[in-house]
């Protein structure tokens, strides 16, 4: 590490950062690393910030946020040899508890400088805007379709940042209570490339294996280093099932739920169930639009495809 940019998103998370900032930043350089700090107030921000460092030949990005900051970063950052570091300043930091990185950004930056780079495969999903048009992002905690995105579209960021992950928590509670469950059809290869077909609620790719706060395990099996998509699928709209699966997740244990599967699969597709001609099509969209998210990041709607770019992020890591 030689020349880094460290990004920072003065949005994210509640702690008084100023502070802690400056002294992270005092770490970096006492360890001979050149460093050119940007403030990032929105999400376009980050991106082309982090692609205006990778122009200007810095050889790691510090992205200064929470798992939305990061989700902003690596779309400039991916396909290159530009590495991404983190300063945990977000309010779940889930890939930061996941890579054991301090949550204290001083304890973070000594150990981005004394740490190793690690090359990962990134998720990849193709989705709708909400202008209507094909867009595309990589992700690298996890990206999520039905139930979760629908929740992100209720939430709000100022209710996270504002009151924390567990009124954030209580909030997702009583809206997931409440919530028509809408259903979509997917398609995806097995792990012996056989084709299957499924009707689903909700799809819940995962790339960590640990979430930390009092999410830890999702989705048994899931890693960074793991080259295919790693996914739940519930294929019920029992709320029962769903509390069975998370007090799982909770619990450390893996239970038989029916109508709930875990898949490994290259190739991901997800679109709208189809609706006879007495339909009317657009009325159908607009009620019943089933959304999409990366990283807790609300992207847009179906149809969507997820997939897997192998070698295609470098990642400072703890030594």
């Amino acid at each position: 590490m030689r020349k880094a940019t460290i990004l920072f998103n003065p949005n994210s998370g509640r702690r008084r950062r100023d502070t802690q900032l400056d002294h992270a930043i005092g770490i970096i350089q006492s360890a001979g690393v050149r460093t050119e700090l940007t403030v990032c107030r929105s999400s376009q921000e980050a991106t082309d910030h982090a692609r205006c460092a990778v122009a200007a030949g810095s050889d790691t990005v510090f992205a200064c946020g929470g798992d939305g900051t990061i989700h902003d970063v690596i779309q400039a950052l991916a396909g290159t040899p530009v590495a991404l570091a983190i300063l945990p300043f977000g309010t779940a930091n889930a890939l930061a508890h996941d890579l054991a990185i301090p949550l204290r950004p001083s304890a973070a930056a000594e150990a981005a400088v004394h740490g190793k780079v690690r090359r990962i495969p990134l998720g990849r999903i193709e989705y709708e805007d909400f202008d209507g048009k094909s867009a595309a992002r990589y992700f690298t905690v996890a990206a999520g379709i039905g139930v979760d995105a629908h929740l992100f579209y209720k939430l709000t960021a100022e209710l996270k940042n504002r009151s924390g992950m567990t009124a954030y928590y209580l909030k997702a509670w009583q809206l997931w209570a409440t919530h028509r469950m809408r259903d979509f059809e997917v398609e995806y290869a097995n792990g012996n490339g056989l084709r299957q077909r499924a009707v689903l609620t909700e799809l819940l790719a995962v790339r960590i294996r640990f979430f930390g706060n009092i999410l830890r395990e999702l989705v048994p099996g899931a890693s960074l280093d793991c080259t295919d998509l790693r996914a739940v699928m519930c294929r019920t709209a029992s709320r029962n099932a769903y509390i069975q699966y998370v007090a799982g997740a909770l619990l450390g244990r893996q239970w038989n739920i029916n109508g709930i599967d875990l898949i490994s699969s290259s190739e991901v597709i997800c679109q709208l169930p189809e609706r006879s001609g007495d339909d009317d099509h657009s009325d159908f969209r607009s009620e019943d639009r089933v959304y999409v998210e990366a990283d807790g990041e609300l992207l847009g709607r179906l149809p969507a495809r997820m997939t897997m770019v192998p070698d295609a992020l470098s990642l400072v890591v703890p030594a």
